[in-house]
């Protein structure tokens, strides 16, 4: 994770700006690493980038429900995806 350098910008609102964009509190707050860094790392796809973010984020941003059912909606896409390759790859 990036470290920002905003010594100069506290008093000015400029350092909440920068995390919650850069670093929102949801992704970030009390982790090792964000979302962000692990999808990369393992090289996922889009809906598969989407199921994790949306797990690690569950509870900590709305509520957990909503991003759990978004994870869920993600996963099953990309199983959907996968099954109809291994259709027409068997055909």
């Amino acid at each position: 994770m990036k470290e920002i350098n905003v010594e100069n910008n506290l008093n000015s609102g400029v350092h909440t700006y920068i995390n919650a964009v850069d670093h929102p509190a949801h992704y970030a707050e009390g982790r090792k690493y964000e979302p962000i860094d692990v999808i990369l790392d393992w090289d996922l796809n889009f809906p598969l980038g989407n199921t994790v973010k949306y797990i690690s984020r569950a509870g900590r941003k709305v509520d957990a429900l909503e991003d759990l059912k978004k994870a869920a909606w993600y996963l099953d896409y990309e199983i959907k995806r996968l099954e109809e390759v291994w259709t027409k790859t068997i055909k």
